[in-house]
């Protein structure tokens, strides 16, 4: 009997620990099919999360939804909220530019870099001063992992540079006084990344989860979208930041 109960709590403590991407869901604020962009809006107050299946949603910080609108048979990979407009990443490349009060779509193609395929597609966008960075794609390979540059007008998203970052699965960026902060599902860790200076200047362990998208808001709180379906809620204290 001894042995049958040892062997039984070793079972037990194997399935509970050797779980890769179990997740505490006391931090989960809603639940989004397909989660995948987030940004804030800072003049709103709320959060956009984009999807894989093309519908966007508009949340409070507390996770109650606002709105959802689908805006077509789009794989939305990330999303950046403007006064006036939000600009999804699309994972082919392409971008879209919707209007915030009428969902009017203006669709732009991307220019500038080869075709991206499934392996090395688009995961990510964010706004800097010079433009948008798009995150591309890379599991296995620390030189094929980039960001692209780029600058958009009437017709296109053209690529004006290209920045080697290094980091394997960059799935989502946010950007806040010269730092990314940069999520990677494959390594489960926070990246922050000194833009100017080209370099990683600190790395946190996350808890387990499927990361997609990250978004700060200005009241001292980081938020993550889980590919399983979840957006979840941490104080920058509670992540060492």
């Amino acid at each position: 009997m001894l042995i049958r109960n040892i062997f039984c709590a070793l079972l037990a403590f194997l399935h509970s620990g050797c779980s890769s991407k179990s997740k505490d869901d006391s931090h989960i604020i809603a639940s989004i099919p397909e989660a995948s962009g987030i940004d804030y809006c800072k003049n709103s107050g709320t959060l956009i999360i984009a999807n894989d299946e093309g519908s966007f949603y508009e949340i409070k910080l507390d996770g109650a939804i606002l709105k959802t609108h689908k805006l077509g048979d789009y794989d939305l990979e990330g999303v950046v909220c403007e006064e006036d407009r939000f600009i999804f990443a699309v994972e082919n490349g392409d971008i879209l530019v919707v209007d915030r009060h009428s969902f009017a779509i203006e669709y732009l193609k991307l220019r500038g870099i080869e075709h991206l395929n499934k392996k090395t597609g688009i995961e990510g966008i964010v706004k800097i001063e010079d433009g948008y960075l798009l995150a591309v794609q890379t599991k296995n390979y620390k030189k094929d992992a980039i960001f692209l540059v780029v600058k958009l007008d009437d017709n296109y998203a053209t690529v004006t540079r290209t920045i080697h970052h290094g980091i394997i699965d960059s799935a989502g960026m946010d950007y806040n006084e010269g730092i990314l902060y940069i999520v990677s599902d494959t390594s489960d860790k926070l990246y922050l990344y000194h833009l100017k200076d080209a370099k990683i200047i600190k790395e946190i362990i996350l808890p387990p989860f499927d990361q997609e998208g990250i978004a700060l808001d200005d009241h001292g709180n980081i938020f993550f979208t889980d590919d399983k379906g979840s957006v979840m809620s941490y104080t920058l204290k509670e992540l060492g930041l």
